[in-house]
């Protein structure tokens, strides 16, 4: 966030911040020193911008005046405008800066108001994972040899052997594949623990395929690139998957969408929980879990098809 200035002639004066925007700095600050991914510290400034924004426009400037009614009425001003999961992450933000401030300072007579103030509730519905027959349309949609038909189809297929996130996709290195294995080195995660992901043969064959295109690129060059031979950003890899979409007419899926399809497909599969869970580069079971609803469409079907007590009663 950056200091506000004050034209006074030919002059910019420098305002003084305020108390509570000093202490979210300085959160943000505690958050880069810790060693949290530049993500996870935009995620924290971006939260805490918009909590900083409703405390200041009921003219609250010090974080002592923060109350839990205080709190909760700006949940209920959120919950007008964002889904309960963005809810959720702001109030996870906001707790996380209390809790910080709380440690920090350690004010005497002073209790943390949102120590009195639930999370809100996030509904539980499993998470929509990309359609398997629109994307194996518009994977069939990338014919030919040429850059873009080759680099799109390895890119596709990658991710959904992969299920990695976008930013983790868009960091890879022609270094961190090895062909051979099938393995790439995830350096650059969300919780900075390096992992290993794993591609199929027709994956390897696609990107053999793409690859030929990266004739003379050394092993700290991008894996992925633009047609300019820049890094994929990730308005390229969206408009990538728009583009497929709308070639093919269906609705164009989310990058991270994917990431819940490679979830699906491997618990239906029959890979384990955990084994899920590394391979995506999740801390813990609760997200993953959240697929195995989704298995029970699977497991409705084969106990229809079996239709034992129509066949011993029919």
């Amino acid at each position: 966030m950056s200091a506000p200035f004050l034209r006074q002639g030919s002059r910019l004066v420098l305002l003084s911040r305020s108390a509570l925007e000093q202490e979210v700095n300085a959160c943000l600050v505690d958050r880069a020193a810790q060693g949290m991914s530049a993500g996870t510290v935009s995620f924290y400034r971006k939260k805490l911008t918009t909590l900083q924004t409703y405390l200041h426009a009921q003219g609250i400037e010090q974080v002592e005046d923060i109350t839990a009614p205080i709190l909760r009425r700006w949940l209920l001003t959120l919950a007008e405008s964002h889904s309960p999961g963005g809810v959720h992450a702001l109030y996870r933000a906001a707790k996380t800066f209390l809790l910080w401030w709380e440690r920090e300072t350690e004010p005497q007579d002073w209790h943390n108001p949102i120590a009195k103030v639930p999370a809100p509730k996030v509904p539980t519905e499993p998470l929509s994972p990309a359609s398997i027959d629109d994307v194996k349309r518009m994977i069939g949609a990338c014919k030919g040899k040429g850059f873009l038909s080759t680099r799109d189809a390895a890119l596709l297929l990658f991710l959904v052997d992969t299920g990695v996130r976008v930013g983790e996709l868009l960091a890879l290195n022609l270094g961190d594949l090895d062909l051979n294995s099938g393995a790439a080195l995830v350096r650059k995660s969300k919780n900075r623990k390096p992992r290993a992901v794993f591609v199929s043969h027709k994956t390897r064959r696609a990107l053999v395929t793409y690859l030929r295109h990266r004739d003379g690129a050394g092993d700290g060059a991008p894996l992925w690139i633009a047609e300019e031979g820049e890094r994929l950003t990730y308005s390229g890899v969206r408009h990538l998957l728009e583009r497929r979409a709308k070639q093919v007419g269906v609705p164009a899926p989310s990058a991270h969408s994917f990431r819940r399809l490679n979830a699906l497909l491997s618990l239906r599969a029959g890979v384990d929980l955990l084994s899920i869970a590394r391979l995506l580069g999740h801390s813990d079971l609760s997200t993953v879990s959240r697929y195995v609803r989704q298995i029970s469409d699977d497991l409705q079907a084969a106990h229809q098809k079996a239709g034992i007590v129509d066949k011993l009663l029919g």
